[in-house]
């Protein structure tokens, strides 16, 4: 064996494999991990070209695997205003007009992190005329599912009077039937995306369409500079693989590209987004991704689906009536028989599917589907998976062990666990629905694979902070305790993510022959207290064989 390019010694390494589950050391070279063991085993295979660190007792784990993430929205999103920290018209208003004398040029003030009960009440274009009448201004929902726009960006982007949508998505009239300013889901605010230069990297979330025409060399490099911020963003954080959860060929295109210019920090796994009025044969666009993208940097192999929308704006398809709106559940974005069909034909062709299914509708419907799959085509390890799975009925619990379903899950997500409000998402659902909100415990208690994430830039990439969000939740009143035990939530993190994402051939565990792929903190996690675990920090990422982030010393 060559002399490996970099040993960690003095470590406390969870590798994730139940076979050695600890080791003291590890050694990587040509990209892969060689050995793990004491630090005299290590050591003692170290050449004069190895680079050496002591771990001085810190914890040492697999590269996170973040399995539900938006890349290049994320990387978009750090150039934007951050707002979620703020409340009221006063604090937002006082940001925005600030960033509005920072960036004179830019054509639309797009604002991040808007809470539904921002302004306590409703957000209207009105509000954001009495902050900047003069410029387009927009504000999107942390959940990435609504945009409220004030009267300039309306008229900017051709909406002020309303406009055709697909089904699902809606330009919010008011009475006078003008725009009130709110716009329901990717494809009503895709023309303020586009006013704002960003519309070739939405197009993987709002149409799943290609660019036309091709982008330019010039257009490509800006939108591989958000990437590679994206990227940079990511491995600061440890993670080393990522599911875009949202794309198309163009976003492999660029992927490739900068795999070739050598700036391809992490793996990236793309789908091929399927939306409701697409036909069936549109899935041989995903059949010929999957066939030019499968390696262990860059793959593809799955079709994305939106099952629904959000609770906070009533767009989630539910089993029951919102509480505050009687006689309203929401639709399935792919009436049952639409998505049977889909899901039956994906999983023929050796697809794996990914839904977004947030009310227990949708999840039903999605279970449905997969389960018809199985029956038309027989068995096999497709590893469909759920993507959030915020409300779910009792009777479908078991369903999702039974059919190999994984669950999709982000801990950011509960209402009260991290950024999120508790309010007005937790008055949505209602009390008498609590315990059947947020469910991980109970999933995984019942036989259902998990892999947690964050589904940034929808909450903080922060895998530290979502460890501890996942361990210091708090029950709702009358529901379970959720959480599940540290190693539970560190594996859901690595081989987890690796395993629902087919990539555990690849990465998810330290075992000799696997990706050199690691994290290490910046202390013990085991000996932490867990609301001091994002205190940590991560000290070295390092994939494939590569330091891609390194701490100040």
């Amino acid at each position: 064996m060559a002399a490996p390019d970099l040993v960690v010694l003095g470590a406390r390494i969870l590798t994730m494999d139940p076979a050695t589950p600890r080791a003291a050391a590890i050694a990587l070279g040509a990209g892969r991990v060689q050995a793990l063991g004491t630090d005299d085993e290590i050591a003692a295979l170290a050449g004069p070209g190895t680079r050496v660190i002591d771990a001085g007792g810190r914890t040492v784990l697999p590269g996170f695997f973040e399995g539900h993430v938006h890349l290049g929205l994320g990387g978009a999103e750090l150039t934007h205003l951050h707002i979620g920290h703020l409340k009221g018209a006063g604090p937002i208003g006082a940001a925005l007009r600030a960033f509005a004398d920072a960036h004179p040029g830019r054509p639309l003030l797009m604002a991040k992190g808007a809470s539904y009960g921002s302004f306590g009440a409703p957000i209207t274009r009105r509000d954001l005329d009495a902050i900047i009448p003069d410029r387009p201004v927009a504000l999107m929902a942390a959940d990435l599912h609504t945009v409220w726009a004030n009267t300039a960006a309306l008229a900017a982007a051709g909406l002020l009077h309303g406009a055709e949508m697909p089904h699902g998505h809606e330009v919010v009239l008011g009475p006078d039937g003008l725009a009130t300013g709110e716009l329901r889901e990717f494809e009503a605010f895709a023309a303020l995306i586009r006013l704002g230069g960003e519309e070739r990297l939405n197009l993987g979330i709002a149409t799943g369409e290609e660019p036309d025409p091709w982008p330019t060399a010039a257009e490509r490099a800006a939108d591989k500079a958000l990437i590679l911020g994206g990227l940079r963003h990511c491995a600061a954080h440890g993670i080393t693989s990522l599911v875009n959860m949202d794309g198309n060929r163009y976003t492999l295109a660029l992927l490739d590209e900068m795999r070739a210019e050598g700036t391809l920090l992490l793996r990236v796994k793309v789908p091929f987004h399927l939306k409701p009025h697409m036909p069936l044969a549109a899935l041989d666009r995903a059949t010929a991704m999957t066939a030019a993208f499968d390696d262990d940097w860059l793959s593809s192999g799955f079709v994305k689906m939106f099952m629904d929308g959000v609770i906070d704006s009533g767009t989630a398809f539910r089993l029951d009536d919102y509480p505050d709106q009687p006689g309203h559940r929401s639709e399935p974005l792919f009436p049952a028989d639409r998505f049977r069909e889909i899901a039956i034909e994906a999983d023929r062709r050796g697809l794996q599917i990914a839904v977004h299914a947030i009310g227990d509708g949708a999840v039903r419907g999605t279970i449905d589907g997969f389960e018809a799959a199985v029956q038309a085509n027989g068995p096999r390890d497709s590893r469909h998976r759920i993507e959030h799975i915020e409300m779910i009925d009792r009777a479908d619990i078991p369903r999702l062990g039974a059919l190999g379903i994984t669950a999709s899950l982000q801990p950011p997500h509960a209402p009260g666990a991290m950024d999120f409000p508790a309010q007005p998402t937790l008055d949505r659902i209602g009390p008498a629905r609590w315990p059947d909100a947020y469910l991980w415990r109970t999933l995984a208690g019942a036989g259902a694979a998990i892999a947690f994430s964050s589904d940034w830039p929808v909450t903080d990439v922060s895998v530290l902070r979502g460890i501890a969000a996942a361990l210091t939740r708090v029950p709702y009143d009358g529901a379970a305790d959720e959480r599940l035990d540290l190693a539970g939530t560190l594996r859901a993190y690595t081989a987890g993510g690796a395993w629902a994402a087919h990539r555990d051939h690849v990465t998810g565990t330290l075992r000799p022959g696997l990706a050199a792929d690691l994290v290490m903190l910046g202390g013990d996690i085991e000996a932490c207290a867990p609301a001091a675990i994002p205190g940590l920090g991560i000290a070295l990422t390092v994939c494939g064989g590569k330091v891609v982030h390194e701490a100040a010393t």
